[in-house]
């Protein structure tokens, strides 16, 4: 019949799409599990682009997991926003408040190394039980400190660099206990879950923060945060036990350099670190969002929260519509794709001359930047042996905490010499020719086939 044909047709247009042959599309990746009825006709043709919940189904530990680490993640932003606003109503310098940052990246930086190295050497559920009970106490004390006549500055930045050290050395365990709990053909599904759940907290937390710090005050802010930690701690409880494997290292010096000389010669586990450290680096303008709210759109506070949003709606939207990534096999392809994608949005949000233009330009380099970690995090976690997971996962952590920040210096330099527009534009097209040269030095990365994971 016509109608028929035309279907068959335009299906075949469909698998004969030149990107599905480069990316290497598996349309049937898994099997249907037995206990997962078969939607109805209609449905398949969204199951290809909604979020994939297989891990959620399948695994009740995981799903404890991703549950405790969610909420307590979104309890988290809370004390994100409200630490940095205490300490500008204590000072009135915004130089006090860029010091807060300072204070967190160096134990970030320096024990998410260690971290990692626990990590491979303890019961991961263990570790997560005791850095979750650490944080919430921390909540505590923050909550008792804002509840004083004459806060400290001294002490929050103190109570800070507690908070960022407890969460380097809980974050590679979380990080690296999802390979012992899923298959690896559920991993990128994985990525995706723990990313919708990130971004989630990214978008709504600081905006719940700034209401509750309104209404209820610092204190009970802080105390909320307790809350999800707690909320957490049951959850992680819940958990079968994470056992380290049988010939795994104990923690010491040479167990943490360990994880970085088990990089020398693994160009696909190399590349995975240098083209995102890449993408953060030139491409990362945060610094200039409130440069651009005041100068070129003309607007306030509200614009600059808008922008800082933006970014974290498109990579939340990007992971809700992420269930066609399972299928992908070159996922280092993939990858380079998605920061290329990076990298041209923030040259065109660069150039926008409207808000509304620089919002969807924003929201489109979030959304590649989530597809980039989603892939990243699969190949990490499947390519890596799962004994060195860990302190891999803990070097992961360091890139991800420095990136930014070294973004946002480059940012903040290249604007003063010339002006913000050219250090936006300048940094996405070096971001889009580091991957070309990242290509060209590191070619197995491209080739990495996730049916084939090696390092």
């Amino acid at each position: 019949m016509p109608g028929e044909k035309r279907r068959l047709s335009s299906r075949r247009q469909a698998e004969a799409h030149p990107l599905r042959k480069v990316l290497a599309v598996d349309d049937n990746p898994l099997e249907p599990h037995p206990l997962i009825p078969e939607r109805p006709r209609w449905s398949h043709r969204l199951r290809g682009l909604t979020m994939d919940l297989t891990p959620l189904r399948t695994s009740r530990e995981y799903r404890l997991l991703w549950l405790g680490s969610g909420i307590s993640y979104i309890g988290t932003q809370l004390t994100f926003v409200a630490i940095p606003y205490q300490v500008y109503r204590i000072t009135g310098s915004t130089l006090a408040v860029g010091l807060t940052a300072l204070f967190e990246l160096v134990p970030l930086l320096l024990l998410s190394l260690v971290g990692g190295a626990v990590a491979d050497a303890v019961d991961r559920r263990k570790l997560l039980l005791v850095t979750d009970s650490l944080l919430a106490l921390n909540s505590l004390i923050l909550a008792l400190h804002a509840t004083g006549d004459n806060p400290k500055v001294w002490i929050l930045y103190a109570l800070a660099a507690v908070n960022a050290g407890l969460y380097a050395m809980g974050s590679p365990g979380l990080r690296s206990a999802t390979p012992h709990l899923l298959p690896p053909e559920q991993l990128v599904a994985a990525a995706a879950l723990t990313g919708s759940v990130q971004n989630l907290g990214a978008v709504a937390g600081p905006m719940i923060a700034g209401t509750l710090i309104a209404v209820i005050g610092l204190p009970w802010t802080y105390g909320l945060d307790l809350l999800t930690y707690l909320v957490s701690i049951v959850f992680i409880f819940l958990i079968a036990p994470i056992p380290p494997l049988p010939d795994s290292n104990r923690v010491s010096a040479r167990s943490v350099l360990d994880g970085i000389r088990f990089l020398k010669g693994r160009h696909v586990l190399q590349g995975s670190f240098v083209v995102d450290i890449n993408a953060m680096v030139f491409g990362m303008p945060t610094a200039l969002f409130p440069a651009f709210a005041l100068e070129r759109y003309g607007g306030g506070p509200e614009i600059v929260g808008f922008l800082y949003a933006a970014p974290s709606a498109g990579a939340l939207l990007a992971a809700l519509l992420s269930g066609w990534t399972g299928k992908i096999r070159r996922q280092g392809l993939a990858v380079y794709i998605a920061v290329l994608s990076w990298g041209g949005s923030l040259v065109a949000f660069g150039l926008s001359a409207t808000l509304l233009l620089g919002l969807v330009f924003l929201a489109i380099a979030g959304a590649a930047d989530e597809i980039s970690a989603i892939f990243r995090n699969a190949i990490l976690q499947t390519a890596a042996p799962k004994h060195m997971q860990g302190r891999l996962s803990g070097l992961e952590l360091a890139v991800v905490a420095s990136g930014p920040s070294l973004g946002d210096l480059e940012a903040g330099v290249v604007a003063s010499a010339t002006s913000i527009g050219f250090a936006v534009v300048s940094g996405g097209f070096l971001c889009i020719a580091g991957v070309g040269v990242i290509a060209l030095l590191m070619p197995q990365f491209a080739r990495y086939d996730a049916r084939n994971p090696t390092p």
